[in-house]
């Protein structure tokens, strides 16, 4: 029977906070939904000083005296510094660079504490001073790590200068850093309020930084677009030549342009709906059920494009092996990885290791293994189990890959090993 507590409306209730009990036992339910609304702008030129995009990016209110605190890598500031520099004086704006370290070995909070350190000395506002970030994924993880730690969260904008940040590492809510040799193992979600992609950037990035944000254009064509595969199958090693560039291109940039904004699209198309990953399986953790693993094992060694190359490898074998992936496809696929340069075969690819990733990928998916596997290029399914024999034969497949490709079964004939 209700008692009068449980049938009274008391205050409050009538915008979504219910109670219910007696005096001597009331329970409370709070009900609040968060929209969460942020923007991925492709922008050419974000330097030139008569362009007001990057000053004012994440800005809700104007201000008489703008001010704003700029987090950049030690190579961006390098290249960037001085330009950098110049446009926020030409802007008008009030601004503090803060350099750091940015690559997976110090991916750790002591460069979160350091970026924070710079947020108190700058006396950075709240809300309607949001610091920048530019630089790659590195970068842009602590920034946004420490962004949403300070003062229970600060909005920030992010500028990737690498072709990894601009189409995965900052288009998400992710943040995170490393510990214990756990890749990304402390994190939260807090998406930017802007992410701006300048593909001008890549003219000064390297040809390995190159493929290494090519691995993850790869992994949205082999999942979910089988158009963009194509386009990396036959255009990639020229794409990586022209730093995808329009200037100096043999058709004006189209192709690279073409790839830059079908890549995007898909990561965000998989990503808005399920954006705080209340649904674990996830297509775009294609590639990475094995690769946390070999790349925190190898470090600095391997790139973290190329130890998910590897994981997309393995598990093309593995869905040959499985008959979800025909001969001519799997050579395919696999000629692809080597002619844009990328590795599909390491020495620490131990069945051993390759068992303790497992396990590590079955308890970040809450029980359950969920590993995407390729059901024709384009598409994909997933699986719970992976069997021994399974990871035997395809790491012997993979030993013995290297350029030329030739399926016949569950054989992979060539000779010479990538690592």
């Amino acid at each position: 029977m209700a008692t009068q507590a449980d049938e009274e409306l008391l205050p409050g209730e009538g915008d979504g906070l219910h109670s219910s009990g007696d005096h001597l036992g009331m329970r409370w339910q709070v009900n609040s939904t968060k929209l969460v609304s942020y923007e991925v702008r492709l922008h050419t030129d974000l330097l030139d000083p008569a362009d007001p995009t990057l000053a004012r990016a994440g800005i809700t209110e104007t201000s008489a005296r703008p001010r704003r605190l700029i987090v950049l890598d030690t190579r961006v500031h390098a290249i960037y510094g001085a330009r950098l520099s110049d446009y926020l004086t030409a802007q008008g704006i009030e601004f503090d660079l803060c350099v750091i370290d940015a690559h997976e070995r110090v991916k750790t909070m002591d460069s979160v504490f350091q970026v924070v350190s710079a947020m108190d000395r700058f006396g950075l506002a709240r809300r309607r001073e949001p610091m920048i970030a530019a630089g790659g994924g590195v970068l842009t993880d602590i920034v946004g790590l420490a962004a949403s730690l300070y003062r229970r969260a600060v909005p920030y904008v992010r500028v990737p200068t690498s072709l990894i940040g601009m189409v995965d590492a900052a288009i998400g809510a992710k943040t995170g850093v490393n510990f214990h040799q756990h890749k990304n193992r402390l994190g939260t979600y807090h998406p930017a309020a802007v992410t701006l992609i300048d593909p001008g950037f890549l003219a000064t990035l390297s040809a390995r930084h190159l493929r290494n944000g090519l691995a993850e254009i790869l992994k949205i064509g082999l999942i979910k677009d089988a158009a963009l595969f194509d386009l990396l199958a036959v255009h990639g090693s020229r794409l990586v030549a022209e730093r995808m560039q329009s200037a100096g291109s043999a058709d004006g940039g189209a192709v690279a342009g073409e790839v830059t904004r079908r890549s995007i699209h898909g990561m965000l198309e998989e990503l808005q709906p399920n954006l705080w990953e209340d649904d674990l399986e996830r297509v775009v953790d294609y590639g990475h059920s094995f690769s946390p693993t070999i790349e925190m094992e190898a470090l600095p060694e391997l790139l973290h494009g190329e130890a998910v190359t590897i994981d997309m490898a393995l598990t093309t074998v593995l869905a040959h092996g499985r008959g979800l992936l025909g001969d001519v496809e799997t050579e395919r696929v696999l000629r692809t990885m080597s002619g844009l340069g990328l590795p599909t075969w390491h020495r620490l690819c131990t069945p051993e290791l390759l068992v303790k990733a497992l396990a590590d990928t079955v308890r970040h998916r809450d029980g359950r293994l969920r590993m995407p596997l390729t059901t024709g290029i384009g598409a994909a399914c997933f699986v719970d189990e992976v069997s021994a024999a399974e990871l035997d034969e395809a790491l012997a497949a993979l030993r013995r890959f290297a350029g030329p490709v030739a399926f016949s079964g569950t054989a992979i004939s060539a000779g010479g090993t990538h690592g």
